[in-house]
């Protein structure tokens, strides 16, 4: 045998090897933020993250729910029959005690559909005028949902409490993390590093016991 059929023969062999494919997620989000931390909380898993705004013409979900659970769900579902691939969806946002749990599924759009992160957090403050910090407890909660393009389907929710703030802290973060004061650090979310917020972040928690879950649908892929 030459050189160059040994060479070829050997090539045909490693074809035949099992070897474990790179699985693909589609984290279905176009915030530059929230896709930042999953990648950060996802480290080490060996696998592809690609947000919806790392493809063109994807097009847009109504989020309709009634909870974070419904929302969260809705995204998981309509993106994995879009792209046929394992499917990450959250729903996320801030519930302040003295407001009722709002702004809640409204998060993001509180002051308006198209609304800016400040634009939030300004009328956020508005509502809250004149209250002290001791009455100004809140939460932020996160429900993710992973569904793959077989129908399988997991469901994880974590949550974080602190204070509301009487103005913005911060430069990191995205969101009410200015805002949001964690007492026990006597810091806001967005004073906080990547690593650390994801340690004890509403998201960062949901992520974790995530984890086990993707480990199982890497090791399906073979």
């Amino acid at each position: 045998m030459s050189s160059r059929e040994f060479r070829k023969s050997r090539w045909k062999g490693r074809d035949r090897i099992n070897i474990r494919k790179k699985l693909e997620l589609i984290v279905a989000t176009r915030n530059r933020g929230k896709i930042r931390e999953i990648r950060e909380a996802l480290k080490g898993l060996g696998i592809r993250i690609y947000a919806l705004s790392d493809f063109d013409g994807v097009a847009e979900i109504k989020e309709d729910g009634k909870s974070f659970t419904e929302n969260a769900l809705k995204k998981a579902w309509f993106y994995s029959k879009v792209f046929g691939k394992l499917t990450l969806a959250d729903d996320s946002g801030l519930e302040v005690e003295c407001l009722k749990g709002m702004p809640g599924i409204y998060s993001a759009r509180y002051a308006g559909e198209r609304a800016s992160n400040r634009e939030n957090n300004y009328k956020l403050l508005k509502e809250m005028e004149g209250i002290p910090l001791s009455k100004r407890g809140a939460r932020f909660k996160c429900v993710m949902a992973l569904v793959s393009p077989d129908g399988k389907e997991a469901m994880t929710e974590g949550s974080c409490k602190g204070k509301i703030g009487m103005r913005e802290r911060g430069r990191r973060g995205f969101g009410y993390d200015p805002l949001f004061i964690l007492p026990k650090y006597g810091k806001t979310m967005a004073q906080l590093p990547l690593k650390e917020k994801n340690r004890i972040s509403h998201r960062g928690k949901a992520l974790r016991r995530l984890r086990k879950t993707i480990r199982i649908f890497i090791k399906m892929v073979v």
